[in-house]
């Protein structure tokens, strides 16, 4: 988050360079590869497509170009893979501390979904716990505390300071997420912030897991499918339970900066 003064500072986090310098080289082999193998007709996954669009726009300043691949590619990963698999994580150490919460969930799955198929996005508005839950779980495990930068395009006035016009400002959404204006009791862990005396889903204004504003994440409706398909399918066909009591298992991340990292954990998996 701020480069001009961490490069003075010592610490593990001089290797970032290298650990993404690893994974451009890695992507850039696979892109060779995809390049030898490419068949138009029959594109096989990201790569393919980006390359076909590059033959296919033909004008100066595409954003469809082969320097810029590897680094979109970054951008999905980081963006999109370690965010939705790091509340998955966390999620279901939560659920463990909560088997009543798991179960209610369970019982939801059951009744709308059965257990001779596989959960939809169709199901999603039939399932207002399920849907609570996952809310919950991004509001209290907070993956992303902090925002991204944000330039400001012009001179600008908030809560009595003035900001002048190309100042970075980072957005910090914790201060959100744990907002006592909005959650009666933020520190505690309710999916009941997320549905209304009828039990029905219900929006909370508070809620900005993917920020907020005309830059707002690109890849939040992908991710709120993802967290649904990936929970529901789980908890369809398994129960996690923990091999400690659930009393003694500590939900506080390991460390909070950019992201806040789960604690390692073990569990048990039985299949329902």
């Amino acid at each position: 988050m701020y480069p001009d003064i961490m490069e003075y500072v010592p610490g593990p986090h001089k290797k970032m360079k290298k650990y993404f310098q690893d994974i451009y080289d890695i992507t850039e082999d696979f892109i060779k590869h995809h390049e030898k193998t490419l068949d138009p007709k029959n594109p096989r996954d990201y790569i393919d497509c980006f390359l076909i669009k590059i033959k296919e726009v033909k004008i100066t300043n595409s954003a469809f170009y082969i320097k810029s691949l590897p680094r979109t590619i970054q951008n999905l990963i980081f963006g999109g893979t370690e965010t939705v698999s790091t509340t998955l994580r966390y999620g279901i150490l939560i659920l463990m501390k909560y088997p009543e919460i798991a179960e209610k969930i369970q019982e939801e799955i059951d009744n709308v979904v059965g257990r001779d198929r596989s959960p939809s996005i169709a199901d999603r508005n039939q399932m207002p716990y399920t849907e609570a839950t996952i809310y919950e779980i991004m509001r209290f495990c907070d993956v992303i505390p902090l925002s991204l930068p944000r330039k400001l395009s012009q001179n600008t006035v908030f809560r009595g300071f003035s900001i002048p016009k190309g100042t970075y400002v980072t957005p910090l959404l914790t201060s959100v997420h744990y907002d006592r204006n909005y959650y009666a009791e933020p520190n505690k862990f309710n999916p009941n912030n997320f549905l209304d005396d009828k039990g029905s889903f219900k929006k909370n204004d508070a809620h900005m897991p993917f920020a907020a504003g005309k830059r707002i994440c690109l890849g939040e409706s992908l991710a709120r499918m993802e967290l649904f398909l990936f929970f529901t399918a789980l908890l369809q066909n398994f129960t996690f339970k923990p091999v400690i009591s659930k009393d003694e298992l500590n939900i506080q991340p390991t460390g909070t900066g950019l992201g806040s990292i789960p604690p390692t954990y073990k569990c048990c998996i039985l299949s329902r």
